[in-house]
């Protein structure tokens, strides 16, 4: 299993890029799943449902299932944040892991950048970023691939992505 993460500022186009990328990658035969960093409390529960009510009366687990999917969610209830290698372990077997967010973990990531968002680029000053995907010319020695050169985009990730091994590897504490 191999990771590689979209990283951005907020309005950069990383979910969007991300939907466009992974049906390319699965017509090329590959497994994809995603780890989407969130903000404080999002909600993926609908309140007044039964799982909402489960979680809201102080489950820590609910687990609900059907015929077509199932959804583990794990309220924190004080606990910090995990990180990704933590994440990570708990995912399926794929043959890649598409991180989107999650700037300050030390894998390796595309820069997904657009002009009109006004922001800086993260590059200069992350060293996990070896890839650039931008709507305006970047002038680095790294690869760059425009926003919307998909098939370009899709071949940089599957070349940058290490193993989730190397991945954890690089978050363990130094001793």
């Amino acid at each position: 299993m191999k990771v590689i993460g979209l990283a951005g500022w907020s309005g950069a186009g990383k979910t969007t890029l991300l939907a466009r990328v992974v049906p390319h990658l699965l017509g090329r035969g590959l497994r994809v799943s995603v780890i989407k960093h969130a903000h404080h409390s999002f909600d993926v529960d609908v309140p007044g449902k039964d799982s909402w009510v489960h979680r809201q009366s102080g489950a820590a687990e609910v687990l609900v299932s059907s015929a077509k999917r199932w959804a583990l969610m794990h309220e924190l209830r004080g606990v910090s944040e995990p990180k990704l290698p933590e994440l990570l372990a708990k995912m399926s077997r794929v043959d890649l892991v598409i991180v989107e967010g999650f700037k300050s973990e030390p894998h390796r990531k595309i820069e997904v950048h657009r002009l009109a968002n006004g922001k800086a680029m993260l590059f200069p000053d992350d060293p996990g970023v070896v890839g650039i995907a931008s709507d305006a010319a970047v002038e680095t020695s790294l690869p760059v691939a425009h926003l919307d050169d998909i098939p370009a985009i899709a071949a940089m990730m599957q070349r940058s992505a290490i193993s989730v091994e190397d991945v954890l590897a690089r978050s363990a504490p130094e001793t």
